[in-house]
């Protein structure tokens, strides 16, 4: 697998091809997109997705799902490519547990930010009575 971002990939569908090698091919990854479609159609759809001479292209949510479907696997290259073409730094992959430490984090600074205008409120609305 690879682990670190790929900005040498041709073309979009090249890269995701890639992703779609790292997570065990076609077979493997169509039924994931198209879980309503038999597993050998699922995977020729997906060959034609990619293939940039035919029709058929992935939505936006597939393409977000097979991106992080791929960093689960610990593939970056794919996401990679889009960063680099859209001139944007190296994307970093968050854990789960980080994101969820961060968030527990946010939630507790918002809590006492709460807390001390309600403190200040308190206050003053005792010096309006108090006048």
């Amino acid at each position: 697998m690879q682990t670190t971002f790929g900005e040498f990939f041709e073309d979009v569908n090249e890269a995701l091809r890639e992703a779609v090698r790292a997570l065990g091919g076609n077979k493997k990854v169509g039924p994931k997109l198209w879980p309503e479609l038999l597993e050998e159609q699922a995977a020729n759809r997906l060959r034609d997705s990619l293939n940039s001479e035919k029709r058929d292209k992935l939505s936006p949510e597939q393409v977000i799902l097979l991106l992080r479907l791929a960093c689960e696997a610990g593939f970056h290259g794919a996401m990679g490519f889009v960063s680099f073409s859209a001139r944007y730094e190296a994307p970093r992959p968050v854990l789960p547990e980080d994101q969820e430490n961060q968030l527990q984090r946010q939630f507790v600074d918002a809590v006492q930010t709460l807390q001390q205008i309600q403190h200040q409120l308190t206050k003053v609305q005792a010096l309006r009575r108090a006048a």
